[in-house]
């Protein structure tokens, strides 16, 4: 463990280096500052792990690594994976590791399950909880499919896909669409509402 000194700008840290939560945060009218954690934070998998406790796991090391840094502040962590078919689906490696991902999803219903870690210092106070939304993705076509990999847009997107990509290929039958986007703002603020309202959004307070 690092020892931790001084203080970050903000009262509220997003630990992510993810645009995708840094926008969702702005717009929700978060006053945050982004200091991502090591990689070493975003080890994957543990053997017999649910897909519950494996983003739960990963917020908190997230959440932790950049909080260990700082004797104060909020921290918050997240990690959002995809399970299709009892494979659970994270960040492709490359673009046919994205093809073999995409081609699981067509036409399937898979679950999102993100991570949320609230870090609080002084006191190392943490509370991590867990959002899952339920989807349903069309049955594309290996056309469709080719034209959306040259775009690039699935890199560094759990599941390969964004949901905010501008491709109608995703349906949610159940639960939040933040959270597929990757950071489940209506759990966050009820989060932050129960353990650290002074850093609620400005829509919050």
């Amino acid at each position: 463990m690092q020892n931790p000194s001084g203080k970050p700008e903000k009262a509220l840290i997003l630990a992510s280096g993810s645009p995708r939560r840094r926008q969702l945060l702005a717009q929700y009218g978060y006053d945050f500052e982004v200091i991502p954690p090591d990689d070493s934070a975003e080890c994957g998998m543990c053997s017999g792990e649910t897909p519950p406790e494996m983003v739960a796991r990963l917020a908190f090391q997230k959440a932790r690594d950049v909080a260990q840094r700082f004797a104060s502040g909020l921290y918050l962590g997240a990690d959002t994976i995809v399970e299709c078919c009892g494979t659970i689906l994270g960040k492709p490696r490359d673009e046919e590791d994205a093809r073999r991902t995409l081609l699981l999803l067509r036409g399937r219903r898979h679950e999102v399950y993100s991570g949320v870690c609230l870090w609080k210092r002084p006191g190392d106070e943490t509370h991590v909880r867990v959002d899952r939304t339920t989807l349903k993705m069309d049955d594309f076509s290996d056309e469709q499919l080719e034209d959306y990999l040259e775009t690039g847009l699935w890199e560094g997107k759990a599941g390969a896909f964004g949901y905010q990509d501008e491709h109608d290929w995703l349906q949610i039958t159940e639960g939040s669409e933040t959270n597929v986007v990757g950071l489940p703002m209506e759990l966050l603020e009820t989060m932050v509402a129960e353990f650290a309202p002074e850093v609620a959004s400005d829509g919050n307070r």
